[in-house]
């Protein structure tokens, strides 16, 4: 299937187009992570008191994160623990498990007054566990990342394998950056989210490459037309990147408006990964590898 027909776009020649875009996007998620002082990290992370509750009757999720939300517990995680009638909440640090859990056991006695249930458990985690949680997500992303320009390296050539590098810490930084200009919260699903972003960008980055080689393979690696090379293997593979990012992009956004409140900032992640990924690996990875390789002749 044919989305574009013969493309033609003068994609290398605007290149510092994408750049300043790029720029701009990155300096401002930058700005947004110093004035918050670094991603704002849910109870996954920092630890937090642990609620299981059981009910008598089968109990709505979204009535539970009402009452809590009214009655100050905004930023709670709640889901169904094993069956409908039971729930598990997981609520920040600040004050005692004791407090915590009695503060919330009376206003969901208040909100859901006709629903009797008991209390199965109060557990507190704290922040050093979270901590080791962190190190480690940036652990799985440095070796995730080490993994990937030793791969592409071995596969094609160093300054690909740098481009790939580069494009794939854009679109990291630009997903970690909107979170943080608009103060969501980011949790383990998060972190699963962004390594699969890695992937995917990854993925539409090595089909342009792959194109590139055979195009520079038929022109005989010719450095006066490389940077048309370039721009032909781009617009060779536009319709394949943009009909797997867009039919991907619809099942992110309904699971976005219909997954539910848990999936919910998952599935935004992803959307802006998508998104940012398929920029990138247009407009970043292939042009760097263009300037690295004029600059280096």
């Amino acid at each position: 299937m044919q989305f574009f027909k013969n493309p033609n776009y003068k994609i290398i020649q605007k290149r510092k187009i994408g750049y300043f875009f790029s720029g701009t996007l990155i300096l401002i998620s930058i700005i947004s992570l110093i004035l918050h002082g670094g991603p704002r990290y849910n109870i996954d992370f920092t630890g937090g008191t642990l609620i299981q509750l059981k009910f008598e009757k089968a109990v709505k999720i979204q009535d539970v994160r009402s009452a809590l939300g009214k009655g100050g517990y905004k930023d709670t995680e709640i889901k169904h623990y094993g069956s409908p009638n039971e729930i598990a909440i997981r609520a920040g640090l600040g004050r005692t498990e004791e407090e915590i859990s009695n503060s919330i056991e009376e206003i969901i006695q208040k909100a859901i007054p006709d629903n009797h249930f008991v209390v199965q458990r109060v557990e507190k985690v704290g922040p050093k566990i979270g901590h080791e949680l962190i190190i480690d997500a940036l652990l799985a992303i440095f070796w995730a990342m080490i993994l990937i320009l030793i791969y592409v390296m071995w596969r094609f050539e160093f300054k690909f394998s740098v481009g790939a590098i580069i494009a794939l810490m854009h679109d990291v930084t630009i997903t970690i950056g909107v979170f943080s200009v608009f103060n969501l919260e980011i949790s383990a699903p998060i972190i699963a989210a962004v390594l699969t972003i890695v992937g995917y960008s990854l993925n539409d980055t090595i089909v342009v490459y792959d194109r590139i080689r055979e195009n520079m393979r038929a022109s005989k690696k010719n450095l006066q037309d490389f940077g048309g090379t370039i721009n032909r293997s781009i617009n060779e593979t536009l319709s394949r990147t943009i009909i797997t990012s867009g039919t991907t992009l619809l099942v992110v956004i309904v699971l976005y408006f219909f997954g539910g409140e848990v999936l919910r900032n998952f599935a935004l992640a992803l959307i802006i990964g998508i998104v940012i990924g398929t920029y990138s690996s247009i407009f970043i990875a292939s042009p760097i590898v263009l300037d690295w390789k004029v600059k280096k002749a």
